[in-house]
């Protein structure tokens, strides 16, 4: 298995996207070097000044101006973990518990954060050998960093809270136990700088973005699919016409889906009608506002998987602890609302298009099956399409415009992005379901051209389809072909059929 090593040096989504497939993590000689200096420099300042440092010798939030004794600085740190370790709800997801550690180690091998190697190197220890703290969804404000989702990201280290490892769930003390590890003692900042930090939303954010990028390509291919099933035509997608309205991502949608109707029969024929429903005519122009959103989140997310978020911020160069606001999350915030936007977008201009091929036009049968009234065909799969697409319409709502004051006003203006970034995680999900449905549909729509055919791009995707799921010749339980559509969708390579 491949190392990545940790460095200063920035991070794409590319990159983590492949590092997540399947690298091992490791540090730098370069970051080993900064964590070490800056670790130094923290304790030496402590022991030559009594000036009082945020969350170093005080307490924290509303207590910032109590004082903390030399001999309970560590004390102070244990503390911190244990007392904000107040999450609830479900479970956070493996895949972003895992970015969650990467991204933890990615902050502090910058070397402002003062922490001790032996933390990092725990930290990549769990990532390595996949033993995910358990981490709940609810408790941030997204505001003084993820406080209570980091906290319990963080337990394990001092032998408590729990994890999963290899199916099972344990205890913080119990896989310490089975590695004959002693708990971490947390030294001073340490806590704050494990707390503090935009890990949690940055994680749903990163790894919403990457599905969001395979959900673009993959929405564009399904519209293509659907338009010949539904006998659509051509001409809305050529060059001329997105040449003269020039955004980005409609002249991409066009061109991807103009290179997938190349070769076809369907687009040969002489066609009866003049215009095509907008769900078919407008997808440029839809897709691809939601593809120039998806590239300002995934430079909102590009910046912030290569920040120092947490509070205060060393730097051992200028000689200076300085205690600021890099924890709020409200750039975050606004891309993750922006994105779940731009997301259900993708899926209610999909559930459209299924409507339209279900209901009986242009010389389809209604609900796509053969003796219908007997048969009730491909109905009520529009139904699940259209009852998903209206969950997403209730999960966009903002989070970002909210705040709620807390710890007795010191923060009195928090992102709320931590909810962005969960219910922005379901929205990714959902279109998936919604596009999953689109596919099966537009597929068995299809096999009633026959013999006509459509771009030979198009058939292999439909000849790739048909070996997981089956045509539809009379009724059947459709909850599993929805299931493997599903998965289908998640593994298909579309990016072979288009570039």
């Amino acid at each position: 298995m491949p190392e990545h090593l940790i460095s200063p040096a920035p991070l794409s989504l590319a990159q983590l996207d492949q590092v997540l497939r399947g690298s091992t993590l490791g540090l730098s000689t370069e970051a080993e070097e900064l964590i070490i200096r800056c670790h130094q420099y923290l304790h030496q300042k402590l022991q030559t000044s009594a000036k009082p440092i945020y969350g170093i010798n005080t307490g924290f939030g509303a207590l910032c101006n109590t004082s903390i004794s030399e001999e309970n600085l560590e004390q102070l740190q244990q503390n911190l973990v244990m007392s904000h370790a107040c999450g609830t709800g479900p479970e956070v997801p493996a895949e972003v518990v895992k970015l969650m550690l990467l991204l933890k180690v990615q902050s502090l091998a910058y070397g402002h954060s003062g922490v001790q190697l032996a933390t990092v190197q725990r930290l990549l220890t769990f990532y390595n050998r996949e033993i995910f703290p358990v981490v709940y969804q609810q408790g941030s404000l997204g505001a003084s960093g993820d406080l209570a989702p980091l906290a319990h990201l963080c337990l394990p280290l001092l032998g408590l809270g729990e994890v999963r490892f290899q199916d099972f769930k344990l205890q913080g003390h119990e896989i310490n136990d089975i590695f004959s590890w002693q708990p971490l003692r947390l030294m001073a900042k340490e806590g704050l700088a494990l707390l503090n930090g935009t890990q949690f939303m940055t994680a749903y954010g990163a790894i919403i973005c990457l599905k969001a990028k395979r959900i673009a390509r993959a929405a564009d291919i399904i519209a293509a699919l659907s338009l010949e099933a539904f006998d659509g035509l051509a001409a809305p997608f050529s060059p001329e016409i997105h040449r003269v309205r020039p955004h980005v991502g409609q002249q991409t949608s066009a061109s991807r889906i103009l290179q997938l109707l190349h070769g076809s029969e369907l687009q040969q024929h002489e066609k009866a009608q003049v215009q095509d429903p907008y769900s078919f005519r407008c997808v440029p122009q839809v897709h691809g506002a939601s593809l120039d959103a998806l590239a300002y989140a995934e430079n909102v997310f590009t910046t912030e998987i290569n920040a120092v978020t947490d509070n205060p911020n060393v730097f051992p160069d200028e000689d200076l602890i300085l205690s600021g606001g890099n924890f709020h999350g409200q750039p975050l915030a606004l891309a993750l609302d922006f994105l779940s936007i731009a997301l259900a977008e993708w899926g209610s201009i999909s559930e459209r298009r299924t409507f339209q091929l279900v209901s009986g036009q242009r010389g389809l049968p209604q609900f796509l099956i053969q003796e219908p009234g007997l048969n009730s065909g491909f109905m009520i799969p529009q139904y699940t399409a259209a009852s998903i697409v209206s969950q997403n319409k209730q999960l966009c709502t903002p989070a970002s415009v909210d705040s709620i004051v807390s710890s007795n006003g010191q923060e009195d203006h928090v992102s709320m992005g931590a909810n962005a970034a969960t219910k922005g995680y379901q929205v990714v999900l959902n279109v998936e379901r919604i596009l999953a449905i689109e596919l099966m549909t537009a597929v068995q729509a299809l096999e009633f051209r026959r013999p006509l055919r459509t771009s030979p791009a198009l058939e292999k995707l439909v000849a790739a389809f048909r070996t997981q799921v089956p045509a539809l010749d009379k009724d059947r339980v459709l909850q599993p072909d929805i299931d493997k559509s599903i998965s289908f969708l998640q593994q298909f390579p579309f990016e072979e059929l288009t570039p």
